[in-house]
């Protein structure tokens, strides 16, 4: 005999799945999430001006992505990234 099957909102359900929508990321998910190395993220950890948040359970660094996102937004910028119109700027001023 099966067990009874609640009604949500209309939609018969069969089971329910919890999924965390703000997860603890390790280090490589984190990478993976990214596109940074663990190895640059580990520097972001100890950057004495703009620390990545972690969260050090025993020798687990976790990082919850949330957080992360919020972190790496101050980096946002807009725009040339590089400076290469500067040089360019430079040379045709030099010719």
């Amino acid at each position: 005999m099966r067990e009874p099957v609640a009604q949500v909102r209309g939609v018969l359900a069969e089971r329910v799945v919890v999924s965390t929508l703000d997860p603890f990321l390790s280090l490589k998910a984190l990478a993976g999430y990214s596109g940074l190395s663990v190895r640059k993220l580990r520097e972001y950890l100890d950057d004495p001006a703009h620390p990545l948040p972690c969260y050090r359970v025993g020798g687990k660094i976790l990082v919850r992505r949330s957080e992360f996102d919020r972190w790496i937004a101050t980096y946002r910028t807009r725009g040339h990234v590089g400076g290469d119109h500067l040089v360019s700027d430079v040379l045709s001023r030099l010719r």
